[in-house]
């Protein structure tokens, strides 16, 4: 099973559960709707890509990686129009006494829809007239009405208006008020980018289809700072840059496309916008985005701080900087890249095996390490801890169960090669490699096992 339409996404989902990767939230007490913690397996991977990214697109591009809190002045949200502006349009069924996302049940029921050419009042017929059934209910609509999408808080001991603050929505406008401090405390030069990897939140309508949308998720996104002249280099450049990179984690090039956003979708400040996507069981979502967000943000700030974020140039005169902004969800991406490496494969004994083909550079780990019988664990040990002790190899270790249960395990959460300890360890030195996509099986000698991971 290798068609991304074909798989079914329970079965995925179900087995991300049962192997560990993810957990309901709150299990004990019932959960929290469409609300996931990560196990250590998810971790590890999540570690992996966030470490790929910082090297792709922070150290080899030579820019600065900041990391901005989640809770700022509620004047940057009213500055960069989040306040007034950030809202999805709601819809309550008065049957079922349920709210749902306008935009979400038209592209349900009419995915062919070109919603964005239609005024909200258009989509609100179209649901009263059209659709008397929906979500298992019989319906009787309401209005179509904004709903806000940021999470309230307060600060401080007294719950009044001016203890009222939110939890940010997304990481740029940390980057974009730090645009001024960054500038000045590095000597920076144009073109450069500030990037972060942080949490994120969005209070949605209806959240749905497990860890693609969810309320809390986290963001690895870059502002690129440049002048107007060059802005339009640097968006291809870096839409080319985001595609290259979910590539070489592993996913595969018919599952992903490139959408560039019609003039009708466009936020207002954009210049330009365009979509990775990826093909989900469900259908085409939304993976990354690459905006080019002109003068925007920078120009907003000064607007509200009263503050100067302009730019000297060495020939003395002042610019606003274009920024271009890559902007990862890690969520999706690690749901993208589990689906990806989900495989069910038919053995020639009418058995099957599921395997995760992950890329090794994000498996959880790249090696297991096995004595054939429990007899073998000490010298398998010994093997384990060396590797562990001696190099940067991702080792892990497991003598529980039949051996062809212990490389199922293996094969089940995506781990690359298993290093056998078999009767002969002792006297001959020589340990056997088991390869997870091929199953095929090679013999070398311990003291090579440093080299043949290397070269591999």
């Amino acid at each position: 099973m290798d068609n991304n339409l074909e798989k079914d996404i329970q079965n995925v989902i179900a087995h991300l559960k049962n192997q560990g990767f993810v957990y309901q939230n709150s299990e004990i007490y019932g959960g929290l709707v469409n609300t996931w913690d990560y196990g250590p397996l998810a971790v590890a991977i999540l570690n992996q890509i966030k470490s790929l990214w910082i090297n792709e697109f922070i150290r080899k591009e030579r820019n600065f990686l900041i990391d901005s809190k989640i809770i700022m002045n509620k004047s940057v949200w009213k500055a960069s129009g989040h306040i007034d502006n950030f809202s999805d349009y709601l819809i309550e069924n008065k049957i079922n006494n349920k709210r749902y996302r306008a935009d979400h049940i038209i592209k349900d029921l009419f995915p062919d829809l070109d919603i964005e050419k239609y005024t909200l009042e258009q989509l609100e017929t179209i649901i009263k007239e059209k659709i008397k059934k929906y979500d298992g209910s019989e319906t009787n609509w309401g209005n179509i009405r904004p709903f806000n999408l940021m999470f309230k808080t307060q600060m401080g001991a007294i719950d009044n208006a001016t203890s009222e603050t939110f939890l940010r929505p997304e990481t740029a406008q940390g980057i974009f008020v730090n645009f001024k401090n960054l500038s000045r405390s590095s000597r920076a030069k144009l073109p450069f980018g500030i990037g972060q990897i942080g949490k994120s939140f969005r209070n949605e309508i209806t959240p749905r289809d497990f860890i693609f949308r969810t309320r809390e998720f986290e963001q690895m996104e870059l502002e690129f700072f440049c002048e107007e002249k060059d802005s339009e280099h640097f968006y291809k450049y870096w839409i080319n840059k985001a595609k290259d990179f979910v590539l070489m984690l592993g996913l595969k090039q018919e599952n992903i496309r490139l959408r560039e956003h019609s003039k009708e979708e466009l936020s207002h400040y954009s210049k330009g916008t365009s979509d990775i996507e990826y093909l989900f069981p469900f259908g085409w979502g939304e993976l990354l985005g690459i905006a080019n967000r002109g003068q925007y943000d920078l120009e907003q700030h000064m607007k509200f701080s009263g503050e100067s974020l302009e730019y000297l140039k060495e020939d003395g005169t002042k610019i606003i900087p274009y920024a271009i902004e890559p902007s990862i969800g890690l969520d999706r991406l690690l749901f993208a890249l589990l689906i990806d490496a989900y495989v069910i494969e038919k053995l020639d004994n009418n058995d099957e095996r599921i395997i995760l083909k992950l890329d090794r550079k994000i498996a959880p780990y790249e090696i297991a390490v096995l004595p054939l019988m429990k007899k073998q664990s000490s010298e398998a040990k010994e093997i384990f801890n060396y590797l562990l002790a001696n190099t940067n190899l991702r080792v892990t270790y497991d003598e529980s169960g039949s051996i062809g249960k212990r490389y199922r395990r293996q094969d089940a959460i995506g781990t690359p090669y298993c290093i056998t300890i078999d009767f002969d360890t002792t006297t001959n030195k020589i340990v056997t490699i088991r390869n997870r996509d091929t199953m095929k099986q090679e013999t070398i000698l311990i003291s090579e096992i440093e080299n043949y991971f290397r070269n591999k």
